[in-house]
C-alpha cells in the first residue's frame, strides 16, 4: 500500500533544499540510512540533488520573469513584449537638417533665364565634410524653375553689367530642402516560385532606419503597412491633369495630392534584438489583388457568446475588419531599397553639408549654349546654414520598458496630454528624435502675433551629437505636427514651440575627513555632481532640489561637511551657451530652484568646466 509522503514543495534554495532532503531520509528512511556527516557518499548524492534543483528553480524564475514587461531583462524578450504592445523599438534616430541649394542663371531682359533651371533627381546623397561616414539624403526632387507658397525658390541679383549696375547679367536662385542622414542601400529578396503564405525574410546591416521602397520584378510596388490587416495607406501623387483633372488647377499651391489607397500587396516590418529588420507579407493568391477588407458585424463583441450583450465594453475598430489573407504572397524577386544611418553622430554643425553629387543633376530643356551651360551647371553649391538635430543612437532597455507601457496606454489614440506627450517621443526615428517634451493646455497670453489659438501647447528640444541640449529644426518640428495629427481627437489642436535652455555652472566646497584624501574625494564628488546633472536625467520645468544636492554630497566617503553649493547661470552665444539669462537667486525658495512659468530646463552644458569643487578647512 502507498505511503503518503510529506514533501515541502516551498523549499526552492539549496540549503532548504538539502535540509528537506535529510529531514525526509530520518523521516521514511530511519534505520536505513543514518550518517549525515559531511563527508559521507549520502551527503554527497543530496548535496548534488539540491544542486541540480536550485539550478532548475533560478532558471525556472528567471524564464518567468523574462515573461513579464516590467521585469524582463533580455533584450530578445524585450523586443517580443515591445512589438505584443504595439511599441516599434528604435534601433536608430536619424538626423534632420535644412540644406541650402544654390545656382546661378544668365539674365534675359533683366530676368532669370529659367531654361538654364537645374533639375536634382529624388533621393540625392548628400557627405560630411566632417565625418566621412555620415552621408544625408534629400527624398523630394529639387526643381529650380518652378517655385510656389510650399516651396519657394528665392531670386537675387549676382552679376550686374558694371557699365550699367541697374542691368543685371546673372541671378541667383536659391532652394531649401529638408534632408536626413541615411543612405540609400539596395537588396534583393528570392521569394520563391510559389506564394508562401506570410513569407518573411530578415534584412542585416548596421543602423538600419527603415524602408524605402520594395517592388517586385514585374514592377509592382509593395506598400508598408503597420499590421497585415491594414489595408489603406496615405499615398503622395503628384498634383497633374491625368491624376486628378479638378484639382491640377491648384497644383501651384499643392504640388502633390495626398490621398488613401487601397493595397493588396502590403508588408509589415519589425526590428529584432539583434539589430535586423524583419520583413512579412501576407498570405493571399495574384487573384486576391481585387481583395477588400470590408467591415464585418459578426466581429463585434468577437470572444464568448455572453459578452456580446455587454453594451458598455470597449471594443476595438479592429474588430469590424474582416480579411482571409491579409495581403498578397510574394513570388520571384523583390527589390528592396532600405535607409541606414542615423546615430547621434549624424547631428554634424553648421556648414559641414557641402558636398554634393552632380550626377542627379540635369538641365530641363536641351540644346543650350555649351559656353553658358557648363559653368552654370557647376555654379550648383550647397550648405546648411544651421546644425543637423534628431539623430539619436535609439533605444535601451530601460527606454524600451518605458516606452512600450507608455504606447500601450494611449490606445492608438490621444486624448489626455500624457498621450501627446508619447506620442510625440516615440515618433519614428526617419523623421527625427525629440529629446524632450512638454505640454500644457494653451495659454492664450502667450500667442504671438499670428498664431492662431490652439487647444495644447507642445514644447520640444533636441540634441546634438554631443548630448547638448538645442531647438529641434523647423523640418522636424513639421514632421512631428504631421505625426500627430494622426492620433488628434475632433477639437484638438497643437502649436509646437521650443523651449527655453537656461545653462548652469556648480560650485560647492566640502571639507574632509581626517586620513582622506582630498584630491580623491574631490574627485569622487565631481564625478557624482556630473552624473546628478546628466541631461538624460533631467526635464522640462524640473526644479533643482538643493537639498539632494546637499545629501549627495554628504554620502560621499571622506566628506566631512558639505559648506556650500551655489548655482549660477551661464550665458553667451559667443561662448556656446543660451542666450537666456535666470534670476537664479530670485527663483530660489526653501533651498528649491524652480524654472519660470515659461517652459525651460536647466542644462550643465559643459560639466568639466561648469561644474567646479573646491576642498575647504573647516
Amino acid at each position: 500500500m502507498a505511503v503518503n509522503r510529506d514533501i515541502k514543495y516551498i523549499n526552492r534554495d539549496f540549503g532548504n533544499l538539502r535540509q528537506s532532503l535529510i529531514n525526509y531520509s530520518k523521516t521514511y528512511f530511519p534505520t536505513t540510512y543514518n550518517d549525515f556527516t559531511e563527508a559521507s557518499p549520502g551527503m554527497m548524492f543530496m548535496e548534488m540533488a539540491s544542486y541540480v534543483g536550485d539550478v532548475l528553480s533560478f532558471y525556472q524564475d528567471n524564464q518567468f520573469q523574462e515573461t513579464f514587461l516590467q521585469y524582463a531583462r533580455e533584450a530578445k524578450n524585450l523586443y517580443d513584449l515591445a512589438y505584443m504592445m504595439g511599441y516599434k523599438p528604435k534601433v536608430t534616430g536619424a538626423a534632420s537638417v535644412d540644406i541650402d541649394f544654390f545656382q546661378i542663371v544668365p539674365s534675359v531682359a533683366n530676368e532669370p533665364d529659367y531654361n538654364y533651371a537645374l533639375l536634382i533627381a529624388e533621393n540625392a546623397q548628400i557627405s560630411s565634410t566632417s565625418n566621412s561616414q555620415v552621408s544625408f539624403l534629400v527624398e523630394d526632387p529639387i526643381d529650380f524653375d518652378t517655385s510656389s507658397s510650399l516651396d519657394p525658390t528665392t531670386v537675387s541679383v549676382y552679376e550686374v553689367d558694371p557699365t550699367n549696375p541697374a542691368l543685371a547679367t546673372s541671378f541667383l536662385l536659391k532652394k531649401t530642402r529638408k534632408a536626413i542622414s541615411s543612405t540609400v542601400v539596395t537588396t534583393n529578396i528570392n521569394a520563391g516560385s510559389t506564394p508562401q503564405e506570410f513569407f518573411t525574410s530578415n534584412i542585416t546591416a548596421n543602423n538600419i532606419i527603415g524602408i524605402l521602397d520594395i517592388t517586385d520584378s514585374d514592377g509592382n510596388i509593395w506598400y508598408e503597412v503597420p499590421y497585415l490587416g491594414q489595408e489603406m495607406v496615405y499615398d503622395s501623387i503628384k498634383n497633374t491633369n491625368p491624376n486628378d483633372p479638378n484639382l491640377s488647377s491648384d497644383q501651384t499651391e499643392a504640388p502633390y495630392l495626398l490621398k488613401n489607397k487601397q493595397v493588396a500587396r502590403r508588408f509589415a516590418t519589425r526590428f529584432t534584438s539583434t539589430n535586423n529588420l524583419q520583413i512579412q507579407f501576407g498570405a493571399g493568391s495574384s487573384t486576391d489583388v481585387t481583395e477588400e477588407v470590408t467591415p464585418n458585424s459578426n466581429n463585434v463583441g468577437i470572444g464568448l457568446p455572453f459578452e456580446k450583450d455587454k453594451l458598455t465594453a470597449a471594443y476595438s475598430p479592429q474588430n469590424f475588419i474582416f480579411t482571409s489573407t491579409y495581403g498578397v504572397a510574394p513570388t520571384g524577386n523583390l527589390i528592396v531599397r532600405y535607409l541606414t544611418g542615423g546615430g547621434a553622430t549624424a547631428n554634424v554643425p553648421a556648414g559641414d553639408l557641402t558636398t554634393f553629387s552632380n550626377n542627379n543633376v540635369t538641365f530641363q530643356v536641351a540644346g543650350l549654349n555649351p559656353t553658358l551651360a557648363n559653368p552654370i551647371f557647376n555654379s550648383l553649391q550647397i550648405n546648411n546654414p544651421r546644425a543637423a538635430s534628431g539623430g539619436s543612437d535609439g533605444d535601451t532597455n530601460e527606454e524600451i520598458r518605458q516606452n512600450s507601457i507608455s504606447n500601450f496606454s494611449t490606445q492608438l489614440r490621444s486624448v489626455t496630454q500624457d498621450d501627446y506627450l508619447v506620442r510625440a517621443l516615440s515618433m519614428p526615428p526617419k523623421y527625427g528624435v525629440i529629446s524632450k517634451a512638454f505640454i500644457e493646455q494653451t495659454k492664450l497670453n502667450t500667442l504671438l502675433p499670428g498664431e492662431i489659438p490652439s487647444t495644447l501647447t507642445l514644447y520640444t528640444l533636441s540634441a546634438n551629437s554631443n548630448n547638448n541640449l538645442t531647438l529641434a529644426s523647423t523640418a522636424l518640428k513639421q514632421n512631428l505636427q504631421t505625426y500627430l495629427s494622426q492620433y488628434r481627437v475632433i477639437g484638438d489642436s497643437i502649436n509646437i514651440k521650443d523651449a527655453f535652455i537656461v545653462n548652469i555652472g556648480v560650485d560647492f566646497e566640502v571639507t574632509v575627513r581626517p586620513n582622506f584624501n582630498s584630491n580623491e574625494v574631490l574627485r569622487k564628488c565631481l564625478t557624482e555632481i556630473q552624473a546628478y546633472f546628466n541631461i538624460n536625467n533631467w526635464q522640462i520645468n524640473e526644479p533643482i532640489l538643493l537639498k539632494e544636492l546637499d545629501l549627495l554630497l554628504d554620502k560621499i566617503q571622506g566628506v566631512q561637511t558639505v559648506k556650500s553649493v551655489t548655482i549660477s547661470n551661464k550665458i553667451g552665444t559667443s561662448l556656446g551657451y543660451s542666450q537666456y539669462a535666470y534670476d537664479i537667486s530670485g527663483a530660489r525658495l526653501d533651498n528649491v530652484i524652480y524654472p519660470s512659468i515659461d517652459p525651460m530646463i536647466f542644462e550643465v552644458k559643459y560639466p568639466t568646466s561648469d561644474i567646479k569643487g573646491k576642498i575647504v578647512n573647516m
